[in-house]
């Protein structure tokens, strides 16, 4: 079976046949395709998905986040997920926040289990982590 190693905000996933590099607003493949979300210039609207030789991933798009075009990186039969920026560091609690990062956030959450690795930009998180992140997003924004 394939690996998936992360550093920092980048996760890479290797299969059998192609490897995936995963930034939270760009990924790029091994021949060289890149996905964007269109609202930075990419062809990504919602969802892409692709066999690595013995690896299915899938790149969302779930909503906004703090800046924009944020992408997730879904690796089933890894049982991971990258959220890359959706979650910034568990220690900094945010002062303002759109409605989209907080539904995101949300959709985020149902991608996931208490098994599932949750990988951020700021690194391995829980999903008791995750679900209290969305919680401290709604009371930002309803107060």
């Amino acid at each position: 079976m394939g690996a998936i190693g992360s550093e920092g905000e980048v996760v890479s996933v290797t299969g059998r046949s192609r490897t995936l590099t995963y930034r939270p607003r760009r990924v790029t493949l091994s021949d060289g395709t890149f996905l964007l979300h269109e609202s930075r210039g990419g062809t990504l609207s919602s969802v892409w998905a692709a066999d690595l030789g013995d690896l299915f991933v899938e790149v969302v798009h779930l909503g906004h986040g703090p800046v924009g075009g944020e992408l997730v990186l879904v690796v089933p039969d890894g049982d991971t997920v990258a959220l890359g920026d959706l979650v910034p560091p568990l220690d900094v609690v945010p002062t303002t926040a759109r409605p989209s990062w907080a539904q995101a956030v949300d959709l985020a959450v149902g991608l996931t289990r208490s098994s599932t690795r949750i990988l951020t930009s700021s690194g391995e998180i829980g999903r008791d982590d995750l679900e209290a992140f969305h919680q401290t997003l709604l009371g930002v924004l309803h107060g």
